[in-house]
């Protein structure tokens, strides 16, 4: 039985990718700090959801803690580790910066100094599309420069990627940056803009749309999120002998170590993801139109064909489908009482 350990296991992509290790057969080790970031209950109710069994070990912890992740490596040596601990949000990057130190760089040269002293097969870290910042150039692709960041929370991720290079470098471990894009779905943070919807439109209540609703997201479905992931683990990053690297791969000429869009390949406006919520809900939003945000930028999209080349798996879930699957959780965990339409 291959053991991986899964940072952040109790938030909203945790979670879902523990179930879909310990379904797999895994031996899952999790850590998380269960901070109030957002409701603890939430995440308990996360975690009450996974199968409890000597298959599943959950610690709880800060991972920026000094030691506390190098004994973890040290007692179960994992095969992979899987880091998605952090503080999210751009937003709140803003009010609480060095939650943002600690956690994303602090946090994450932890687990490389762990990785170092016990060496897994495969390191996966997570980014953020975000550290794509001023680029203007779409779809994203991984090997576009990522230089100019938008907000401390995007620094902190491409800071990470720094980080986790050199060590590949240094040390020969093999890493993968995976970025996200606007992940979506059941069990969503509360403070992300479906959960927020939907709570609003249900009680009545505004939402606020910023940039007046000219904007555009792609928008990952999180099962599709976590297979991409899943599949990831297996394509294991190689330094090329010669230093040449193949056209289009992000592939470091210096190290084992690769960045990877995890994307849906689809820039929805926000207004059409705001109507997809208003029909699973058989409601109409009432709009608050509000100028763009500090630190947040008018649009995303990835190229995801690195993803597809080294998988063969590519997200395709549409929105209309994803949000309803949201909208159904919603009022089940919630006991809304409210149905959604079946349209």
């Amino acid at each position: 039985m291959q053991t991986v350990l899964v940072t952040g296991s109790a938030g909203f992509i945790g979670f879902h990718l523990c179930q879909c290790l310990l379904a797999e057969g895994f031996r899952v080790i999790g850590l998380d700090a269960m901070t109030d970031y957002y409701d603890v209950a939430l995440k308990q109710a996360r975690l009450d959801q996974l199968p409890q069994s000597n298959a599943f070990v959950q610690v709880t912890g800060r991972v920026e803690t000094p030691g506390l992740v190098m004994g973890l490596f040290e007692e179960h040596r994992p095969d992979y580790v899987i880091h998605l601990a952090a503080q999210a949000g751009v937003r709140y990057s803003i009010e609480n910066p060095r939650s943002y130190l600690e956690s994303n760089i602090c946090g994450s040269f932890e687990i490389l100094e762990a990785a170092r002293a016990y060496p897994p097969r495969h390191m996966l870290l997570a980014s953020t599309s975000s550290a794509y910042g001023a680029n203007t150039e779409m779809p994203y692709r991984e090997t576009d420069k990522a230089d100019h960041q938008m907000s401390f929370y995007a620094a902190t991720k491409k800071a990470g990627e720094n980080m986790a290079h050199s060590y590949a470098h240094l040390f020969g471990l093999p890493v993968t940056m995976f970025r996200f894009f606007t992940v979506y779905g059941p069990w969503g943070r509360p403070d992300m803009a479906l959960f927020k919807f939907t709570k609003a439109i249900l009680n009545g209540d505004p939402i606020d749309v910023y940039n007046h609703g000219d904007m555009k997201r792609d928008f990952t479905y999180i099962d599709d999120l976590v297979t991409g992931i899943r599949r990831l683990m297996d394509a294991v990053p190689l330094r090329p002998e010669d230093g040449v690297v193949p056209e289009g791969d992000s592939l470091s000429p210096v190290a084992p170590f690769r960045v990877v869009n995890i994307g849906n390949s689809d820039a929805v406006q926000l207004t059409d993801f705001i109507a997809a919520i208003e029909t699973a809900l058989n409601r109409t939003a009432i709009r608050n139109l509000m100028p763009m945000q500090p630190g947040d930028v008018p649009a995303t999209w990835a190229d995801a064909s690195l993803l597809h080349r080294l998988t063969g798996y590519v997200p395709s879930t549409d929105v209309a489908t994803g949000v309803a699957q949201f909208v159904r959780w919603y009022q089940d965990h919630y006991d809304t009482g409210k149905p959604a339409s079946d349209a």
